[in-house]
């Protein structure tokens, strides 16, 4: 059994880099350098020319990592506003030829379950949800026996490329192969520079990516659109970005964005053993917990565990009041603890979908943070447990 010193660092253990993870220096000092450069990206003067040039070198940069071509990246000023855009857009664009149908996973991210429910709403779609397997993986037979009967009505079709509480991996490639000429989006957020990931290769029509899950700055993202396809804009104004998102360019956070692509100090190897060790430490000092997904291909630095007999809410405070920052597994909107959807998708039940927690690292991660956040852990639970039942 695991036997570790409870000390922790007076800036506490951060096991919750699947939400934002440090800044890393190369970031940091390209973003530093840009703020102090003068000009508008859009003017014609020198100065204006000077930050073209670098903000220009920081796509070609992003490109590279996501294999596509430097006019497919769109900057946006986070991956929420580049699923809207991809789901909206495209959907607006289907519809023109009479297809109203939005397809996505049970496990999406707000930022793509938000808007299709918009769309259904506001805009007369209608939102069709493909369900996975008790592993988390999308269930391609039912995705293919729903395209086989209705392909001529659907506009878009959206798929994680990897779930944000449970990291399982989602069969991208098979789901365009499926799709044929439907229109498929992926949210590719968490898998960015974690997993493999070539915007060519899986043909894909858009893809979201963001900044801050990698070490740059909050408040930049991009959505990855093929260079034939227009969409509409969600904002009008000096027609940037192939006129699809308009606005002055963030050229230091775009510039940051691109540094951070470039290092790298991220091991995916490293981070894995992270994982498995912190999964299976849990495993023995909690015997009826059990990790969710883990049976399926899974990111390196997701664990997601359920613990009977808690509310992840209770647990997440008790964690961090041991100076231990994670999340749960369940969404919380103005203060009322709902199930995580995911975990219902996946077979929970609406006890256990809120008595999860997610623990997830980073390249700045060690074997020390994981053995304080382990040695903490049982009286947690047994706390959590005693708080359940009072």
């Amino acid at each position: 059994m695991l036997a570790s010193p409870r000390l922790a660092p007076m800036s506490g253990i951060y096991l919750d880099h699947a939400a934002t993870t440090p800044m890393l220096e190369v970031a940091i000092t390209a973003m530093d350098t840009q703020l102090r450069t003068l000009g508008n990206p859009s003017s014609l003067h020198t100065q204006g020319r000077a930050v073209r040039k670098d903000l220009e070198e920081a796509r070609e940069s992003i490109a590279r990592a996501v294999d596509c071509d430097p006019t497919e990246v769109i900057f946006t000023a986070s991956g929420t506003e580049a699923n809207n855009t991809a789901l909206k857009g495209i959907y607006w664009s289907s519809r023109k030829n009479g297809r109203n149908v939005v397809v996505i996973s049970a496990i999406e991210h707000h930022a793509i379950l938000d808007p299709a429910l918009w769309l259904a709403e506001h805009e007369g779609a209608e939102i069709v949800y493909i369900g996975v397997d008790v592993h988390g993986v999308i269930k391609l037979d039912e995705l293919r026996e729903f395209i086989e009967q209705r392909a001529d009505e659907i506009a878009v079709i959206s798929v994680m490329a990897s779930n944000n509480e449970t990291g399982v991996i989602q069969p991208i490639a098979e789901v365009v192969a499926i799709a044929g000429d439907i229109p498929v989006h992926s949210d590719a957020v968490q898998s960015f520079r974690k997993s493999e990931l070539s915007f060519n290769k899986l043909g894909l029509y858009a893809m979201t990516i963001s900044a801050h899950k990698i070490g740059g700055p909050i408040g930049v993202g991009a959505l990855i659109l093929k260079r034939t396809i227009e969409i509409p804009a969600l904002l009008h104004g000096g027609g940037q970005e192939r006129e699809i998102r308009s606005g002055t360019l963030n050229a230091p956070a775009i510039v940051s964005f691109a540094a951070a692509v470039s290092d790298h100090s991220y091991q995916a190897s490293m981070v894995s053993e992270l994982r498995d060790f912190f999964a299976q430490e849990v495993v023995a000092l909690i015997p009826d917990a059990y990790v969710n997904g883990i049976n399926a291909a899974r990111l390196p630095g997701i664990v997601n565990v359920t613990f009977p007999g808690t509310q992840s809410d209770t647990l997440l405070l008790l964690m961090d009041a041991e100076k231990v920052s994670c999340s749960t597994g369940s969404a919380c909107s103005a203060g009322v603890h709902r199930p995580s959807h995911v975990l219902l998708a996946m077979g929970h039940n609406e006890i256990t979908a809120q008595s999860s927690l997610r623990f997830s690292f980073g390249s700045q991660s060690t074997i020390q943070d994981c053995q304080y956040a382990l040695s903490v852990l049982p009286d947690v639970i047994r706390r959590g447990r005693a708080a359940n039942f009072v």
